[in-house]
């Protein structure tokens, strides 16, 4: 179900496909990227505007130069709608692999994500412990994994695996699901600057159920190219 039901007319829908041609519910940075593609090339005469991916309308502004904010709902924390496969909702949850025990947190920001708090994350095999819980059987359509390391209430590390992808350099959504747990655990404040490898975001929440969560960057024109088939 398309969420932001009040926007009943979007002004563009638009698809978004893996590396390895699976299409995927919706994307964080994609967002970003159409947003500044229907600036530059003139394709909106206005601020804000309201588009459609595979399962929900997103409001994509023009903050300033190649800076938008993009208002992505409101996280999800329900199993069910990750989906993911337990017994009751809890704050956090623990799956074991090969005998070793992973405290995970799982929301929704469109896409599911699964976060895991760590110390240091360049001592983690972001590779092993991604590609093992981005396919595990809790998670029946798959799982993004997001490890999060915390520097301060405002400002957090993060790496993410992808599920069919694998390590990305960065992920919109996976930023915004990891400030969204932080947030709900009182980790974290209500605005978070997010560094991934290749930039940073940031990220805001009120906390509050119902609420949507914004995220803001830039994003950057790298060539224009055309496809022959």
């Amino acid at each position: 179900m398309l969420q932001h039901s009040i926007c009943t007319q979007a002004s563009f829908y638009y698809r978004i496909f893996n590396s390895n041609g699976v299409e995927v519910e919706q994307c964080g940075n994609g967002a970003r990227c159409i947003a500044y593609y229907l600036f530059l090339k003139k394709k909106i005469d206005k601020k804000k505007i309201c588009v459609s991916t595979k399962n929900r309308y997103l409001f994509l502004e023009h903050v300033k130069n190649n800076i938008f904010k993009i208002d992505m709902g409101e996280p999800v924390f329900t199993p069910k709608n990750i989906p993911f496969l337990c017994t009751s909702e809890q704050s956090s949850y623990s799956i074991i692999i090969h005998g070793i025990n992973y405290f995970i947190y799982v929301v929704t920001i469109g896409n599911p994500h699964c976060i895991i708090q760590v110390d240091d994350i360049e001592c983690v095999n972001v590779k092993k412990i991604g590609s093992e819980l981005s396919t595990h059987s809790c998670f029946p359509e798959g799982v993004n994994v997001g490890f999060m390391q915390v520097i301060s209430k405002k400002k957090i590390l993060l790496r993410v695996y992808e599920r069919h992808v694998g390590e990305t350099h960065a992920c919109g959504s996976g930023a915004c699901a990891a400030v969204a747990i932080g947030i709900r655990n009182k980790i974290l404040s209500n605005n978070v600057v997010v560094t991934l490898l290749y930039g940073q975001l940031t990220i805001s929440w009120s906390g509050l159920l119902g609420h949507s969560l914004y995220m803001s960057g830039e994003a950057v024109h790298v060539y224009d190219g055309i496809i022959t088939f």
